[in-house]
């Protein structure tokens, strides 16, 4: 029996929660630094040296020796640099530990070593972090002791954002200026403050170690870059929600243990669809935290893998025709008083306040499709969007039979009378008790689905950072907020006027619903005849963010500047270029160094084997043999100028000058030659005797683990 795990004892333990600050801190600063996270205000720098002794004293007591101001560059991962505690040595040779306010609230890192597509210069090297106080301090258990983390915000010497937690935090504060508008239109005076929630299921792929490090394919890129089929792949559907394995779930325990003692509510483990895949899920919390706490969960789900010699895969799709990985963004909008904004309650159709917010919504998303589909932009998304397994490049939003009724009342007769009700699901079995059933079903083809009281945005990629996605849906849904606010705070009749509006905006933006096969070709066409963009790769949707449009909206709420945007467009279009140049190079590597090689062995083998046979006996018949070595030396014919021609292609697209049109020419022209080279590869390694193919196969790494 395994040890037995208090999860009330450890959770947050490691975390300078609401308990740490009451025991560290003086009463009266407990209540300013409370006052302070609560209203997402700046640190008072009066209380700055205190709350940063009563940070240090628990830090150490746990065993810390240094601590890191956490940031999040737009690598879209997290990065990090660790000072130790210590001061000068005292003249008797001793140190003291310390640690101030001001190194608390600000620290200085190279701003011109991370990507800030020509924000900075290499030789304009300052740049900031400064404490999110909102998102606690926590400790990290590792092979480096005992470190104490700051999450932070990363901006440069003249003020530009070059991380994703400040335009988050920007963001947070225009939903909250523009939901306290609408809450008080219908007479909200009691509410201070509406916070945007994410909840963020994580899916990812366990795969052993030791045949991890023999494929250059998942070192270099994350993902397999050749590889036959298996016999069997999901198509039976029984890893789905199946008997975790005793190996995975060793390690399952201990990635639980360590987000728990990290304040982390990891709640929902299960098998995943394809053999190998696995899916995490976390309880909700405010949105910056969220992004906070998902970070932590991709690294914890790294390290714990390598102490069980597994390797964890968080690429989109690490294997072609298998179920790609993504993680679902369940978004909700909460006041601190605990009203959710977007619970329609018993009866939607009497609830006018939620009818806005619906209409609101649907507005934005319409109005803002392209800018949701290109937040999601990574180059593995592209192997995996619009493949019958994920959400498609169309942005579209499901809403259910329930308040697509509402709408097709409101929309036919100005007005809606009823709302459609689940009723009682009735088993037909004596032993199992009848249920209450949902008004209305799900529908995992979407996009964007409603789902009861929160939207679950479904496109996300398993590897990104889930801050650009919560940064669009709320800058978006404030400005759709803020047009309602100026129109029924100007009206005389508020009655009528809001009437009119929630009929106007399901009128005008009901061509983003839509409740079928998002899978389906015929989608495909009906979104085109409606007008919706279908943004199929990450180089056609990262214009979206500078268009007159989108600069318009985020100048407007000072989330992003023009300049910010344009740097954020360079940056993708580069982080493409890259990927797919890295993974053309790994791709004419492995294919002249490893796989030719073992072909041409096998090729001489039956060619040995031919000549051995025909020798002992003229008569025996050889025709397998022969058959075989004309196959492959005709596929491996066909792969050596497929990897003349990927060689060729590469070279002229990292030739091209501009660094959109040069990542438009790795697309148009480098991706087509890697499939190219692929094809006979993969056909290669179904003929070619296993023991001399150079790396485990498909079958070796997702069945055996």
């Amino acid at each position: 029996m395994s040890e037995r795990i208090d999860v009330t004892e450890i959770f947050g333990k490691n975390v300078f929660n609401d308990s740490a600050m009451r025991e560290k801190l003086p009463k009266s600063v407990y209540k300013k630094l409370k006052q302070t996270i609560e209203d997402g205000a700046e640190l008072d720098p009066s209380i700055a040296d205190v709350v940063a002794h009563g940070i240090k004293d628990w830090a150490i007591e746990r065993g810390a020796t240094h601590y890191s101001h956490w940031f999040q560059p737009m690598t879209g991962v997290t990065a990090e640099k660790h000072d130790s505690f210590i001061s000068a040595p005292t003249s008797d040779g001793r140190v003291i530990m310390e640690f101030s306010g001001k190194e608390l609230i600000k620290g200085e890192s190279d701003a011109s070593s991370f990507p800030s597509g020509g924000l900075r210069s290499t030789f304009e090297a300052r740049g900031y972090t400064t404490w999110d106080c909102t998102s606690p301090a926590f400790l990290r258990e590792d092979n480096l002791g005992v470190t104490l983390y700051i999450p932070t915000a990363f901006c440069s010497y003249r003020g530009e954002a070059l991380d994703k937690k400040t335009p988050l935090l920007k963001s947070m504060e225009a939903i909250n200026e523009q939901s306290l508008r609408i809450l008080r239109l219908f007479g909200n005076t009691t509410s201070k403050r509406v916070v945007p929630c994410a909840g963020v299921e994580q899916e990812y792929f366990l795969i052993d170690k030791a045949k991890y490090l023999q494929r250059k394919d998942l070192i270099y890129t994350g993902r397999t870059l050749f590889g036959a089929m298996p016999p069997k792949g999901q198509e039976m559907d029984d890893h789905y929600f199946g008997s975790i394995r005793p190996r995975i779930g060793a390690f399952m325990k201990d990635v639980n243990e360590e987000l728990w003692k990290l304040g982390v509510s990891a709640k929902t483990q299960h098998n995943e669809v394809a053999p190998a895949q696995h899916e995490l899920a976390p309880i909700y919390t405010q949105t910056n935290v969220a992004v906070d706490h998902n970070q932590m969960t991709m690294e914890t789900l790294k390290r714990t893998a390598s102490k069980h010699n597994l390797t964890c895969l968080l690429h989109e799709k690490p294997f072609a025709g298998v179920n790609g990985s993504g993680k679902h963004n369940n978004w909700s909008l909460t006041t601190n008083d605990g009203i959710n904004l977007f619970n329609p309650g018993e009866t939607p159709h009497e609830n006018i306040q939620f009818l806005l917010v619906l209409g609101c919504v649907m507005k934005a998303v319409d109005r803002h499709a392209d800018l949701l589909r290109e937040s999601t932009a990574v180059p593995g998304n592209d192997l995996r969007l619009g493949a019958a397994e994920a959400p498609p490049a169309i942005i579209s939003m499901f809403l259910g039979e329930q308040l697509e009724d509402v709408i097709d009342q409101l929309c036919s007769t100005g007005e809606a009378t009823h709302s459609p009700q689940g009723g009682t699901f009735k088993t037909g079995v004596a032993s199992l008790p009848d249920f209450a059933k949902d008004a209305t079903d799900r529908n995992r083809t979407s996009p964007f689905a409603f789902t009861g009281n929160k939207f679950e945005f479904r496109m996300v990629g398993s590897s990104d950072s889930v801050s650009s996605p919560n940064v669009v849906l709320n800058t978006i849904l404030a400005e759709a907020f803020r047009e309602a606010a100026d129109e029924l705070e100007a009206a005389e009749d508020f009655d009528m006027a809001v009437h009119n509006l929630i009929k106007r905006l399901m009128v005008e933006h009901r061509r983003i619903v839509f409740s079928g096969n998002g899978y389906s070709e015929e989608w495909v066409v009906e979104a085109e005849r409606r007008g919706l963009p279908n943004l199929k790769s990450v180089v056609d949707a990262v214009d979206s963010l500078v268009t007159d449009k989108a600069v318009k909206l985020f100048e407007s709420f000072g989330v992003y500047t023009k300049a910010e945007l344009e740097s954020r467009a360079e940056i993708e279009y580069e982080a493409y270029k890259k990927t797919v140049n890295i993974e053309a190079k790994t791709m004419l590597d492995m294919a002249g160094k490893q796989i030719i090689p073992a072909v041409v062995r096998y090729t001489m083998q039956l060619a040995q084997s031919m000549n051995a046979v025909t020798a002992a006996c003229p008569e025996a018949d050889v025709s397998v043999q022969k058959e075989l070595l004309l196959e492959c030396s005709d596929l491996l014919s066909e792969m050596k100028r497929a990897l003349a021609g990927l060689a060729d292609v590469t070279a002229k697209a990292a030739a091209v000058q501009g660094t959109k049109e040069c990542a438009y020419a790795y697309h148009d022209l480098v991706v087509p030659a890697m499939e190219a080279l692929r094809r006979p590869a993969d056909r290669l390694e179904m003929l070619v005797d296993k023991e001399l193919w150079p790396m485990p196969s498909y079958g070796d790494l997702i069945f055996e683990v």
